[in-house]
């Protein structure tokens, strides 16, 4: 079937689901370790806390890629699995900040991640669904422009509440966490479910060429034993370009690992000198004022990622995918280094400018690349699949980056953040090896 070319709006109508999909993901980022703290746990404990979230990707996104690739019904093939998700991740994200323990929020970050994870997985399909190969990177582009807009809102939203809207960083008693992030996380909800219901809304989809042959092929391959077969054979049968994008990934990934989980605390005790919670004494104001400036801090990232998406646009009309997301990275790479150097909080925001130029390129670039040299029959599997190369460096910083905390890194938080920015630049070196025509779709056309 001949794809015909969406009109910018189109483009903006099918990607403004992910505007609420960040939302809610951007404020998990930005305050799940600081929420960690306020409830007591020690900074080298906040690594193995995190480990729910990418578990959960590594077990969730290929399932729901592979049924994806095999639903059809009233809303489509994607669409019932945004809807879903974002159902189950705007319960989560009002039930976050009433933690009362450590291991209630690390129970309610795996529910997150997991319905988090049900409706972004099928959104990376969708741009390959819905648009010829010549226009997925505008496609891709454009989810990081909603990606970067909502970021930015949720991970300053703490900080605004506080400090522009004046609410007091007094805490209810029996609750260590501060009102502003209920009310962040409250609005986190809504905007989670009005964003994703809109695009379920003002975007169909194609159905199968052949419906008689697509059912047919979904009765003789139904149930778990068929799925699980299919997904490690898939496994072993990944296209050449998607394991060299994997290399890439897994030094991407471990690299944003380091930052969102030790950012936070590193310029909360680097540079506003506060003290986090720690037996049973509560975290001190400077402590919080540190946080809330991390999220402020992941606000002007996004911000970056918001406005550079529009370059990208324009970029990938240009230049290759792999050449323009090896320059970002490496603008990450040098962004996210140079926060060890900087003591003062304003101009940690141009290191943020790096980070942000790169995440633009991350949430958009290598879809792009990837998306030209799989099968449109299994592009929610392959996509799901991709998505091991996020989560397993994930895994790895959870269970290891506590013990190079302890041993190699002497406890201080802002070393991680340095290792963050190599494995970052190790990630740009590595574009080098990925077949640049095949993931141009060349050889596709």
């Amino acid at each position: 079937m001949e794809k015909p070319r969406l009109s910018f709006w189109q483009l903006w109508n099918m990607s403004f689901g992910f505007f609420g999909i960040q939302f809610g993901w951007g404020l998990q980022m930005a305050n799940m370790s600081a929420i960690y703290q306020y409830l007591g746990a020690e900074a080298d404990k906040i690594a193995f806390l995190w480990l729910a979230a990418p578990v959960t990707g590594l077990i969730v996104q290929p399932i729901v890629g592979y049924y994806s690739d095999r639903t059809w019904g009233r809303l489509g093939r994607r669409r019932p699995y945004f809807l879903t998700g974002a159902i189950c991740a705007s319960i989560a994200l009002i039930a976050m900040p009433n933690s009362s323990t450590v291991w209630m929020a690390a129970g309610l970050l795996w529910v997150l991640d997991a319905s988090v994870n049900i409706s972004m997985e099928p959104f990376r399909a969708f741009v390959g669904d819905l648009l010829p190969h010549q226009q997925r990177k505008a496609g891709f582009a454009m989810q990081s422009v909603f990606i970067g807009l909502g970021a930015v809102l949720s991970s300053m939203l703490p900080w605004l509440l506080t400090e522009v809207f004046g609410m007091k960083f007094e805490t209810a008693e029996g609750n260590a966490i501060p009102p502003a992030v209920h009310i962040a996380f409250y609005v986190g909800a809504a905007v989670f479910f009005t964003a994703v219901l809109y695009t379920i809304v003002t975007t169909k989809e194609y159905p199968p060429e052949d419906m008689a042959a697509f059912e047919k092929e979904k009765q003789e391959k139904a149930g778990l034993g068929h799925a699980f077969a299919e997904i490690f054979q898939g496994i072993g049968s990944m296209p050449k370009v998607m394991k060299q994008l994997a290399v890439v990934q897994f030094f991407t990934w471990f690299g944003l690992f380091c930052m969102w989980i030790y950012f936070a605390p590193a310029v909360a005790e680097h540079i506003f000198h506060g003290t986090p919670a720690s037996h049973g004494v509560p975290a001190s104001p400077e402590f919080e004022k540190g946080a809330n400036w991390a999220g402020f801090l992941f606000g002007i990232y996004n911000g970056v990622c918001f406005v550079f998406s529009f370059a990208l646009i324009a970029l990938a009309k240009k230049f290759t995918a792999r050449a323009i997301h090896a320059g970002c990275l490496i603008c990450g790479g040098v962004g996210l280094g140079s926060v060890a150097i900087i003591g003062n909080q304003y101009v940690l925001i141009l290191s943020m400018v790096g980070v942000g130029i790169a995440w633009a390129s991350i949430v958009s670039m290598p879809y792009a690349m990837l998306s030209n040299v799989l099968p449109p029959d299994r592009m929610g599997f392959y996509m799901g699949v991709f998505n091991f190369f996020i989560v397993l460096p994930q895994i790895a910083a959870s269970l290891g980056l506590g013990l190079i905390m302890e041993h190699m890194l002497r406890g201080h938080t802002m070393n991680a953040i340095v290792l963050g920015g190599a494995s970052m630049l190790l990630a740009a070196f590595c574009l080098k090896f990925v077949d640049e025509k095949a993931a141009e779709g060349v050889e596709a056309d």
